[in-house]
Formats: structure tokens, sequence, C-alpha cells
């Protein structure tokens, strides 16, 4: 993933390859973006949602357009460390780089793979949507900022969609204001879920003192799937009675209603 450290990896392999006299390379297979199509194409910019915790931005390639006088699409981190890198790669190998631009250290023929532009890029619009959901669940829990959030959702507007065009929110939403409707929920906590199936049929499921809502909406799309009638139990009361016995008399745990790990074990 980005910022683990790959290229101080390779750098130091090839290092100990020279100092033992092995004439190795360095070259990369960089998916995202892709150098050869539009600067603002939404496969582009879902690369931007999909690093905005990092604040990755794609740029023209300033090296590459001087050098081949070509417009080329890279990021941030790669086009600034370019200069160091390339003084780096002629330190260890003794001799002049072959590379000229941050563009031509990337192998990446994604951008040829694309038969449906159309298809892709409601595709990547859709991948924007899930990694706003993403950082605002992980804004929640404490593990990513605000600003991130926040570059989500600029980045949405830049594309012109809203969390909503994601097929399955309202129908999520509506599904936990029905569990509070109906007093199902868990602790005063109404939450629903809701998947999209290959057939186009929407399946959703709520939470409740038994499982959340992500588990009973797995346990309806199989029911729907495998043609059960709703009124039978996927998993006997006598099985779910057993595993929250367990979760409350033996681990001493205070929240015992079964998450979807829990259920497809049972299951």
């Amino acid at each position: 993933g980005p910022g683990s450290g790959k290229l101080s990896t390779c750098l130091s392999q090839l290092y100990h390859d020279y100092r033992k006299g092995v004439k190795s390379g360095y070259a990369k297979f960089e998916t995202f973006p892709i150098w050869n199509i539009p600067l603002k194409h939404p496969v582009n910019i879902a690369y931007e949602a999909a690093t905005a915790d990092i604040r990755d931005f794609n740029l023209i390639d300033p090296f590459h357009l001087e050098t081949y006088n070509e417009i080329s699409i890279n990021y941030n981190r790669d086009v600034e460390i370019f200069p160091v890198l390339k003084r780096i790669l002629e330190k260890i190998t003794g001799a002049e780089s072959p590379y000229k631009s941050p563009t031509d250290m990337g192998v990446n023929r994604a951008g040829f793979g694309i038969v449906d532009d159309e298809a892709v890029k409601e595709a990547a619009k859709q991948e924007i949507i899930r990694r706003f959901f993403k950082y605002s669940c992980e804004y929640a829990m404490g593990f990513t900022d605000k600003e991130t959030v926040q570059r989500a959702e600029l980045i949405m507007e830049e594309v012109s969609v809203k969390p909503e065009d994601r097929v399955v929110v309202n129908p999520a939403r509506k599904a936990a204001k029905e569990a509070e409707k109906k007093g199902k929920g868990n602790e005063g906590i109404f939450c629903g879920a809701a998947i999209e199936l290959k057939d186009g049929k929407i399946i959703t499921g709520k939470n409740s003192t038994l499982m959340h809502a992500s588990s009973s909406l797995v346990l309806n799309a199989i029911k729907h799937v495998a043609e059960i009638p709703d009124k039978i139990h996927l998993l006997s009361p006598a099985i779910l009675k057993s595993i929250r016995n367990l979760k409350e008399n033996i681990t001493s745990k205070k929240i015992v209603s079964l998450d979807l790990e829990e259920a497809l074990i049972a299951l």
C-alpha cells in the first residue's frame, strides 16, 4: 500500500546487489494513476480518493513533458522524489540513470485495457463514494481525521456524485428507520444494511439484540438466492442461545449480538 516503504526496500536491495557485483535494476508496477488517460478521468480521481488520508494528488509529470514533449499523468510523491531517486540510482550503479522521468520507471498497461470507458467511469465514481463511506466510518472510530473525510467529500463533488448515488444507501437508511419503528436495534442503536444482488434485487438487514445488521443482511440474501422461505430460520434458536450464553456468561462480553464473522461461523 501507499507509504509502506517499497521504494526504500528496493533501493536497499539494489545497493547490496551492486556491492556483490550483481548488476540489477529498478522498475515498478504502478497501477494508479494511469499515465495515459486524462488527469481528470474518474479512474485517476478515484486514486486520489483512495489516498485521501495521505493527501496524494495527481499531476502532469513535468520531467516527462520536458524530455519527450508528451503529457503523462503521475502523482505528487513520485514527482517530488524523482531528482533524489535519479541521483541515488546513478550513485549506486556508477552510470547515468536510464530513467528521464517518474513515468519511465513504471510498467503500466492498464489504460490500454479499458474497452468500455463509460462503464469504467461509472465504476470509478462508485469507488469514490465507497471511499467516502470508508473514511466516514474510520473517522467515527477514531482511525482517521476529519480533514480526510472532507477531502473525500470534495473529491465526490469533483465528479458530481453524492452518497445517495450508490443504490444501496437509501434502502440501508430506510432499514435503520424501520428497525427503530419496529423496536429492534440494540441498546438504542439502530443500523440498517443493504446489498444489491446480481439480479438487481436489493436485500436489507437490521440490527437487533441477536445480530448485527450485516449478519442479518447476509442471512436474508442467502435465503433469497437459495429460495428459502423467510419464516425458516437458517440459524436455529438453540444455536443462537448457546452462542449468546458463551459470550455473555463465559467470556463476559457486554454486547452479545453476532457480528458477520460469528454469524457465518455459526451457519
